[in-house]
């Protein structure tokens, strides 16, 4: 998701329209941190919902996806950090919550949100960057959990809060110039979460 080069549709450039996000992108971020210490090694090379990546790749991204948050919280570009890890730590989950850690503190300053940093589809404000990588966060978790067999729905407020996000900021029609597929319909009983991962494409195996 962070490769996109598009502008995300009907969405403000004014900081001040814009939400604080950041409690709901950190509790996003703990949730993640949760289904990666379930995960087990024999899990690796299991595949995601998200068809470029196993098991393994998904969470080399993931720890590019921190960092990137980080990055947006400094104020620098996030499109200059790695978006995948070379190795994967040892301490899987520990090395994800450091990245969360350095984040909070990043994004304590509140006039974080007002910065503008270049994003994947150009400049825009720090705030709706947080939005976007809340999404993210939360989609790639759904996809890890698929995977490795955990329980795949996050706080039904947070997904709601996210699902909203991504409704704006992607077309339903039309996704040819965004990484995302089609929307997939989703089954009646799936949740938040799933909603939100139908939204941007993916369904289950």
């Amino acid at each position: 998701m962070t490769s996109q080069t598009a502008r995300p549709a009907d969405m403000t450039d004014a900081p001040q329209a814009l939400p604080d996000l950041r409690a709901p992108l950190f509790a996003a971020q703990e949730w993640l941190a949760g289904l990666i210490e379930g995960v087990r090694l024999e899990q690796l090379d299991h595949p995601t919902p998200c068809a470029e990546f196993d098991v393994a790749g998904l969470l080399s991204h993931l720890y590019g996806v921190a960092d990137r948050t980080v990055a947006v919280g400094e104020g620098r570009d996030p499109v200059s950090v790695p978006a995948y890890v070379d190795a994967l730590p040892e301490d899987l989950a520990g090395a994800f919550r450091e990245r969360t850690a350095t984040a909070r503190r990043a994004w304590s300053d509140d006039a974080s949100l007002g910065r503008t940093v270049e994003a994947p589809w150009g400049p825009a404000p720090a705030a709706l960057v947080a939005g976007v990588y809340l999404s993210e966060h939360l989609t790639h978790g759904w996809d890890l959990a698929v995977a490795t067999g955990q329980p795949c729905e996050a706080d039904p407020q947070l997904a709601g809060i996210a699902l909203g996000v991504m409704r704006r900021a992607l077309p339903a029609e039309g996704r040819e110039d965004f990484p995302f597929a089609e929307p997939v319909t989703p089954a009646a009983d799936a949740g938040p979460t799933e909603q939100l991962a139908n939204w941007t494409g993916r369904t289950r195996p």
